[in-house]
């Protein structure tokens, strides 16, 4: 059976890691969640850059190339430090929503995103796979669901993380995310016009990934 690549864009909190992880799994494909990269990145600036964000190096695609190493086996690691459980945080997500639009940032991301996936068998999502990274991609999903069902799972996972999030504070900042992330000048969210549309609002997880895997197994016969 041929390879392809699966690019899988959307709003977030709307479950694209997880989506996207299992129908690698179920595919057989590698999983790539371009999402944390940033979110590494992010953390980077946090912790050398200050939480205010002096960003100016950022803007130098040598400074990201010398001062910042991501490697992905098994687990995501910052310049050799594991770093899957410090990403997840709203402080990084924040951050992240910041730096992404910097144009330096996107393009030595973006690198690493079109290396991974030349041979193809890949399943990457993100922000802005099937328009930027992967325009040619041969299957592309777009996940949306309403602002405030994004902020109750996102709410749930601070709490399952030990944190006491208040509610309306964490919709404020999903839709606060929404409108950078579609509205930034470099590389906006966007759904690509061939791209699957897949509202997950009213889905239980089982059955997203039952519809997720029909439509790759249409595709891909």
């Amino acid at each position: 059976m041929k390879k392809i690549i699966v690019a899988i864009d959307g709003y977030s909190s709307c479950g694209k890691s997880t989506i996207a992880k299992q129908l690698a799994k179920y595919a057989g494909y590698t999983y790539v969640d371009t999402g944390a990269m940033y979110r590494a990145v992010a953390l980077y600036a946090i912790e050398n850059l200050g939480n205010l964000g002096n960003l100016e190096c950022l803007e130098s695609l040598e400074y990201l190339e010398t001062h910042i190493h991501l490697s992905y086996a098994p687990d995501l690691c910052l310049n050799g430090t594991p770093v899957e459980d410090k990403i997840r945080s709203l402080e990084v997500g924040n951050m992240a929503s910041k730096i992404s639009p910097i144009p330096a940032v996107r393009q030595f991301l973006v690198a690493q995103q079109q290396a991974m996936g030349q041979q193809k068998g890949i399943v990457m999502d993100g922000r802005d796979i099937g328009t930027v990274v992967f325009p040619n991609a041969e299957l592309k999903f777009f996940l949306t669901a309403s602002p405030e069902v994004r902020a109750e799972r996102r709410f749930k996972e601070l709490q399952a993380k030990g944190e006491q999030p208040v509610f309306e504070e964490v919709l404020k900042d999903v839709n606060e995310r929404d409108y950078r992330d579609t509205h930034r000048e470099i590389s906006p969210l966007k759904q690509a016009p061939d791209a699957i549309v897949v509202d997950n609002s009213n889905m239980t997880r089982e059955q997203q990934m039952e519809a997720i895997y029909a439509i790759f197994d249409r595709h891909n016969r």
